[in-house]
């Protein structure tokens, strides 16, 4: 088996994160411990620069990875772990392709990954792939679907655990309730994600990709719901309380927050402020290209800057600012 490196980013620059592998040797616990240290890597990188075409293949070389040593005559409780470990892998890659909005590629996967963690029978991973099932429906304007993917979440027997997972589902479906236009089932969905937040313990154990979870995000997802149901001013407060709590190795979910709070500002009519908020989304990210999910909110801005706004002069502005900044990325 020869050394591989797991992460090597399309721009050419490299994230450290090899994986040597000794030669024919009894698979064990070790090489889960391995292949689990690989995955907290990418997803690392992920929180910093966001989903691209580098992360996804050393995904799928983990997964990969993983199956085949899966086969190599482990004992049962630990090939159920490898499986385990290809699913986040697969769901990893999915979750890039997804945030690269690359809708295709990212159903297929996520397909794949949900195999996989039902061969592992590892509710977490289930509930991980429905989470970004919910995702990849909002992109496609699936609302309906993105709502009975928040369920199916639910219904995950680590939402029985967990409260923390369960929050990040009843979270995952508020918005889908609330892209539906359903003001009541929104509230309620976010109440009991609220609710459930509060049972958490930030102690235990949990895989890395959860790790942007908390009451940071869910604030984050409030703003969203808020904004949605035709509360922006409840929406740029909830907002303005994320931004002052999601850790700042979060850069693109910073960014992203960024956005929503100039998209709540400016449907309160108050342009100046809202483009000078979204201006900050490109210092956020300099150094990175901005990841497909990200573009596309901003391109959700600057449509309703151009419906509120045509004749602003700071909306001109802002226009050839977002122009030459889509340009570069």
């Amino acid at each position: 088996m020869r050394r591989r490196n797991f992460l090597t980013a399309s721009t050419g620059t490299t994230a450290a994160v090899a994986v040597p592998l000794i030669a024919q040797h009894h698979v064990g616990t070790s090489d889960v411990i391995r292949l689990r240290s690989g995955l907290d890597a990418l997803m690392a990188l992920d929180d910093s620069r966001g989903g691209h075409d580098g992360l996804e293949r050393a995904a799928l070389a983990g997964a990969a990875e993983a199956l085949e040593k899966q086969k190599q005559g482990a004992s049962q409780r630990i090939r159920l772990r490898l499986f385990s470990v290809a699913a986040d892998y697969t769901a990893t890659a999915a979750w890039s392709a997804l945030d690269a909005r690359q809708a295709d590629r990212a159903q297929a996967l996520l397909g794949k990954a949900l195999y996989l963690a039902g061969m592992a029978n590892d509710p977490i991973a289930e509930l991980r792939v429905w989470n970004s099932y919910a995702m990849l429906a909002h992109q496609r304007g699936e609302h309906v679907e993105a709502v009975d993917s928040g369920l199916a979440a639910q219904y995950t027997t680590i939402t029985r655990r967990d409260p923390l997972f369960a929050s990040l589902a009843h979270a995952r479906t508020a918005i889908g309730h609330s892209n539906l236009g359903d003001r009541q089932a929104a509230l309620r969905s976010l109440g009991y994600a609220h609710e459930a937040l509060g049972k958490a313990s930030f102690a235990e154990h949990r895989p890395s990709w959860v790790a942007f979870y908390g009451p940071a995000e869910l604030t984050a997802i409030t703003a969203i719901v808020r904004d949605r149901i035709g509360d922006p001013a409840e929406a740029e407060a909830a907002s303005h309380r994320a931004l002052a709590n999601i850790p700042k190795q979060f850069r693109r979910n910073l960014a992203l927050a960024t956005t929503r709070l100039a998209l709540a500002q400016l449907h309160q009519r108050d342009v100046d402020q809202a483009c000078a908020t979204a201006s900050t989304v490109f210092e956020l990210m300099v150094g990175h290209p901005i990841p497909g999910r990200l573009r596309s909110l901003l391109g959700d801005y600057y449509r309703d800057l151009i419906t509120l706004a045509p004749d602003a002069s700071v909306a001109q502005e802002w226009g050839d600012r977002y122009r030459t900044e889509w340009s570069r990325t």
